[in-house]
């Protein structure tokens, strides 16, 4: 039996290095080496390890690993193409023909049917628009980066995060966010949820949360050992003269703009809340998630700045650039730096180096704040363009949150939040019911209501998309009696019904 591991790199005047793959073929069985070598192609592409359009290596190259003759290669890829396995064109080498594609037993059998409605319209509250991704600024910015960055950028990564990404944070977020804080009090995350998940590593006891949030959150907490008590959420955000009696150590907020109702935290209850931080010997975890996305009103600064000792900052480029960077920042005490780093540990395992430096030269270059620009203008429309459809086609239908962020949230009449998401997947739409945000301990009546993203979807996508809304919404209650009227059958006096 003969094995090869064939790498389609060739010497010079031979076929272009590069043009195939790695591939493994085990030459067995009876018969000449041409049979045994069509065998092991054809199992192979049969199997569906090769798949169609795979280039294969000049026959060259395999002639040489497998130790046999050029002519051997050559005459079984000719007879394989002639089978119809392989396709050959000159200049573009030899590849596993299209055509050639196993047809198992489920193909056979027809296309399954689908098991649930496709999505057509992605409204969920989770991301801004992927199209809108800076690649052109981003391709630019790493090539700087790249060619500025020292040698030891390239070794074993440190677990504060480069240097450049840290100084140059410490200069955006107190110019955008009114942050206050130094490189070495900044410790570089994979995003909000890492962040969170080491600081409750580090804390100690309950963690009050507003009893609107991301469950997400609630169970990264728990995950860590520490029991979360919901707060009561309303207009002016969480309650924070509730934190009395806890015996909560810490408390997770989302001052700039509630998450999900909306709004910002009231002027009093920020000031209350760094109150009863320095008080207590407590801590403000202060999730900073859109804080660059304000339309009507000047945007609110962070908590942070009252008072850097007792409030833990965390932001990340999940909504102003993408959630796939996986790139986030705590902006810490002093205190607190070296045991969360002892919590991460004692090498970077979490975020690339070169979006670390990428992104400190992104920003540092002015493509952040150009690209913020911009954005803000995109989503300011599409905001817009919503409450201008709901407010045409279901005025009963209030709008909250909408000051802000990427998303909103659609008041809608008692028990109809079930309905109107059946009535949403029927549309091919997919947003949020608002109840799931409850905290399931909180005293707080539940509302019925829709969470949905108007980051998401792309720009030439997004007035269908509201169409698809209206559609699945709930009548007004008149209209809906007067529906519900006509369903009803006709019945005999005395209360019996009609035959």
């Amino acid at each position: 039996m003969q094995r090869s591991w064939v790498n389609s790199e060739e010497a010079p005047g031979s076929e272009p290095a590069g043009t195939g793959s790695d591939l493994h073929l085990e030459l067995r069985g009876e018969g000449s080496l041409r049979n045994q070598l069509m065998q092991a192609l054809r199992a192979a592409i049969d199997s569906g390890r090769l798949t169609p359009g795979t280039r294969l290596p000049p026959y060259r190259s395999l002639s040489v690993d497998l130790g046999i003759a050029r002519n051997t290669v050559a005459d079984a890829y000719a007879e394989l193409v002639e089978e119809g396995w392989l396709a050959a064109r000159q200049g573009a080498g030899t590849r596993v023909a299209r055509r050639a594609v196993p047809l198992g037993p489920e193909r056979l059998r027809g296309p399954a049917r689908p098991t649930h409605r496709r999505t057509v319209h992605d409204l969920m509250p989770t991301s801004p628009d992927a199209s809108a991704f800076p690649r052109t600024a981003w391709i630019a910015a790493t090539r700087r980066a790249l060619a500025a960055a020292p040698h030891d950028a390239f070794g074993v990564g440190d677990p504060r995060g480069r240097i450049e990404l840290r100084r140059t944070l410490t200069e955006y977020l107190a110019r955008v966010r009114g942050v206050r804080t130094a490189p070495d009090r900044i410790v570089v995350c994979s995003g909000f949820a890492h962040g969170l998940e080491l600081l409750g590593k580090v804390l100690t006891g309950p963690v009050a949360v507003e009893s609107y949030g991301l469950s997400f959150h609630r169970e990264v907490l728990e995950r860590a050992g520490r029991a979360t008590v919901p707060l009561t959420v309303d207009s002016g955000g969480a309650r924070i003269e509730e934190l009395t009696g806890t015996g909560a150590r810490a408390v997770l907020l989302t001052p700039a703009h509630q998450f999900p109702t909306g709004g910002p935290l009231h002027p009093e209850r920020r000031a209350a809340v760094v109150d009863w931080a320095r008080a207590t010997g407590g801590i403000l975890i202060e999730d900073d998630y859109d804080g660059e996305f304000r339309y009507d009103r000047r945007p609110v600064g962070a908590v942070q700045g009252l008072d850097p000792e007792r409030i833990v900052y965390i932001g990340s480029a999940s909504k102003s650039l993408s959630p796939a960077l996986r790139l986030g920042w705590m902006v810490l005490p002093g205190w607190m730096v070296d045991e969360v780093l002892e919590a991460k540990g004692t090498r970077e395992m979490w975020s690339g180096v070169t979006d670390q430096l990428t992104l400190a030269e992104f920003i540092g270059s002015g493509a952040y704040d150009r690209h913020l620009r911009r954005m803000r203008l995109v989503y300011r429309r599409r905001r817009d363009l919503l409450a201008a459809r709901l407010a045409e086609q279901a005025p009963h239908i209030r709008v909250s949150g909408v000051a802000a962020g990427l998303h909103a949230v659609l008041e809608l009449p008692k028990d109809t939040e079930e309905a109107a998401l059946r009535a949403a997947r029927r549309q091919g739409l997919a947003l949020d019911g608002l109840r799931p945000y409850l905290h399931p301990d909180s005293s707080m009546t539940p509302r019925d209501g829709l969470v949905l993203g108007y980051g998401t979807p792309p720009d030439h996508a997004f007035s269908a998309a509201l169409e698809a809304l209206c559609l699945a919404l709930p009548d007004p209650p008149q209209k809906e009696r007067e529906r519900k009227g006509r369903q009803e059958p006709p019945r005999r006096r005395g209360g019996a019904e009609s035959p």
